[in-house]
């Protein structure tokens, strides 16, 4: 070919598609679909090439081929970056511009071979090297060092540290594996002709009407049935001996439905039957996405429907005299597990479960009423499913990554925090945040990238957790979950009070943890109104010495609603003098609310975060200079203090309990500035709960009574500035 420069472009394209069709998931052997994509781009810049050379020969004093190649290659990579290469466009466009003046550039230098060619030529080379570097490098972690680990050696809780063992070992069951289905599976021999128990499909038509067009036709052409003859199929993790055994349903999310999840969780799975637990890994991967589309939520109807019917199935089993599951399932201790669009899936199950119908269609009829004790939403999404879903009475757990680059904030503190205890059975909820934690190595399948390529090379990947260490954590978790919810063993529950007892267990980082009992008896959650001077109907409130006194919604990284209301108290008495009194916010205690303290083996419960000190300066436009210089962020402590009718106080500084953590940063890609394009902000408010017993306090003072609490007093006395946010102030047990 004599135009050297179109030779260049052309083969430059060709290298783009051809990484596109490789990841480009169709069930074809991806070698195949590179040469596709390849022909595919080579036919369109001939194509392109071709008109803006038809046009060109009428612009006569123009650079007619040379004119022409750039042109056409322009228009090819719209067209690419159009059919769907995930960069964001402004590092796309700036990738494929360096990559043009590399052809550019040599092009000229090969034709007049000056200083100044070879000169621009090395220039280009240089960046293009340095671009490949660091889409190739796995990236850094610069934030390493900020935050210590969460583990201290608190008394408090030295007794249950002792007292439990460790619920990530194995236990004394051994495991048998099978498979259960309707046997229809064209893909996949395990689910077809490999089944031990074969189930009857079901018509999902009612629960999933997006069920049509293009993403029928496909999905029915490669699965071998659609929406009305759902398969229930599912992988058995089985504990051996007489049973029954408690029942666990582990649900994954949304994936190319070509690259299969459910064998994902048989960490989770082996450990529970180990433990005495069976646990089944539920197969949804029909209603995955795919290339032919995503049904973008749709969908979570069916997913929680089928959840449902898989426990129907069993309890038939269970009650068939003649299989042979017969009685080896405890039907009266049910836990389900999801992940990713599966987390918000269990929770719509839960809700469905008591329904006499399908409340977006009645004309779908529910006959389920199982005893589902426990909920566990792993990175769960919270906006899929066009309902907000209210859970009453039932033990919950959520865990969720710092570092999730798919689901970016902690969606599952959304249905913590709606979730109620209405009757008079022990149950708690709990939340962990797992520092450096991803989305996909929840599942043992999904890898460390939350994207797939040729987006996945924009992902920091060195301040990830190790996948073994992500599941050890997971394992820890959701076994104590399993332990304190199915077998009421409750030596497991002061995991989620601080997570140092189980620090001999769990990789070193740092984990934020909520945990609140249904006996909690809230006094202030700063969701009622309007008025800071309140905190609910009857509690009044007193702040004295602050920079900053707000209550506020609490947003996430990607500027969203956590959808939980704050108080926000920010203090500086470095930049003025010392404060005298210091900055303190007071809760006056109602008689009602003061004889809640008259358990001494309750706990003073509230959540705490670290807030950004320079908000503290953010609108100070006439401070100079000096004052707005950038100060350490400090380690925040302030005491807790109550007094007795008599004016008696007993105090508890919040690092006697566990320590406030600085802000949790991340770095979710290799360049900084497609951060906020990306992901949102380097950190999010994330609180944690702190349990102050009552008996430390009359501990500390022998003459203060308990039974005559009239206020509680935050006291910040330990840092001479700080922001920090406060929420769900209470009693519990």
């Amino acid at each position: 070919m004599k135009n050297r420069l179109l030779t260049y472009i052309f083969i430059l394209t060709s290298i783009f598609y051809g990484i596109a069709g490789y990841n480009f998931l169709t069930g074809w052997h991806p070698i195949i679909m590179t040469f596709i994509a390849i022909a595919i781009g080579l036919a369109l810049n001939a194509l392109i090439y071709q008109i803006f050379l038809f046009i060109s020969r009428r612009l006569k004093k123009l650079p007619r081929k040379a004119i022409t190649a750039v042109l056409s290659g322009i228009v090819v990579f719209i067209s690419l970056k159009l059919f769907g290469f995930g960069w964001p466009d402004v590092f796309f466009y700036s990738v494929i511009a360096l990559c043009l003046l590399l052809c550019i550039t040599l092009f000229w230098f090969l034709k007049r071979k000056s200083i100044l060619s070879g000169l621009f030529l090395t220039l280009t080379l240089m960046g293009s090297v340095f671009l490949l570097y660091k889409l190739i490098h796995t990236g850094d972690d610069p934030y390493d060092a900020e935050v210590p680990s969460a583990f201290t050696d608190n008394e408090l809780f030295a007794a249950e540290e002792h007292a439990m063992d460790n619920p990530a070992a194995d236990g004394a069951f051994s495991v048998s594996t099978f498979t259960y289905g309707s046997g229809t599976d064209e893909n996949r021999e395990e689910y077809a002709e490999g089944v031990k128990f074969k189930t009857d499909p079901v018509n999902a038509s009612l629960l999933i009407p997006e069920w049509k067009g293009k993403k029928k036709k496909w999905r029915e052409q490669y699965w071998g049935f659609g929406a009305e003859n759902f398969p229930l199929n599912g992988r058995v993790y089985m504990p051996q001996g007489e049973g029954p055994f408690p029942l666990t349903l582990i649900v994954h999310g949304n994936h190319s439905m070509i690259d299969y999840s459910d064998d994902g969780y048989g960490y989770l799975g082996e450990l529970l039957a180990s433990r005495g637990i069976m646990a089944i890994s539920v197969d949804q991967n029909f209603i995955n996405g795919h290339w032919s589309g995503d049904f973008r939520g749709k969908e979570m109807p069916a997913r929680a429907w089928l959840l449902l019917k898989h426990l129907k199935v069993l309890r038939n089993w269970n009650n068939d005299t003649s299989h042979d599951l017969y009685q080896k399932i405890d039907l009266e201790n049910i836990m389900l597990v999801g992940h990713s669009r599966g987390g918000e899936a269990v929770s719509i199950a839960a809700a469905y479960n008591n329904l006499p119908y399908f409340p977006d269609d009645a004309n779908e009829k529910f006959d389920f009423n199982f005893n589902i004790k426990g909920v566990v939403a792993l990175a769960p999404t919270d906006y899929r499913y066009d309902r907000k879903i209210k859970l009453k009475n039932i033990n919950f757990l959520s865990l969720q990554g710092s570092y999730d680059s798919d689901e970016v904030s902690f969606w599952g503190m959304r249905p913590y925090r709606r979730l109620v205890f209405t009757d008079s059975i022990n149950r708690f909820k709990a939340g962990v945040y797992i520092h450096h934690a991803n989305h996909g190595q929840f599942n043992s399948t999904w890898g460390n990238a939350d994207f797939g390529a040729p987006a996945k090379w924009l992902l920091n990947l060195k301040p990830l957790l190790d996948e073994e260490e992500q599941q050890a954590a997971a394992k820890v978790f959701v076994s104590a979950f399993a332990e304190a919810v199915l077998k009421e063993n409750a030596k497991y529950l002061p995991v989620f009070k601080d997570v140092s007892v189980a620090k001999q267990w769990l990789p070193i980082e740092h984990y934020l943890t909520h945990y609140e009992p249904s006996t909690t008896k809230i006094i202030a959650d700063f969701e009622e109104d309007l008025d800071v001077s309140k905190a609910g109907d009857s509690t009044q409130v007193v702040a004295q010495n602050f920079n900053i006194w707000k209550e506020e919604n609490l947003k996430t990284r990607d500027k969203k609603s956590q959808d939980n209301n704050a108080l926000v108290l920010g203090w500086d008495y470095e930049t003025k003098g010392e404060a005298e009194p210091k900055p303190n916010y007071t809760l006056e205690v109602n008689n009602g609310q003061s004889a809640w303290f008259n358990d001494s083996t309750a706990t003073l419960q509230l959540s705490i975060a670290a807030g950004n000190h320079k908000w503290l300066t953010k609108n100070d436009a006439d401070k100079d200079e000096e004052d707005k210089k950038e100060r350490e962020v400090p380690k925040l402590d302030f005491t807790v203090q109550l007094v007795d009718a008599n004016d008696n106080t007993s105090s508890i500084k919040v690092s006697a309990i566990k320590a406030i953590p600085k802000p949790l940063k991340t770095r979710f890609t290799k360049f900084k500035f497609l951060e906020e394009d990306m992901i949102g902000a380097d950190w999010e408010v994330q609180l944690q709960s702190y349990h102050f017993p009552l008996a430390l306090f009359k501990k500390q003072n022998p003459g203060f009574d308990l039974n005559q609490i009239v206020s509680i007093q935050f006291i910040f006395d330990q840092n001479p500035y700080g922001v920090v946010i406060i929420d769900d102030i209470g009693l519990s047990k």
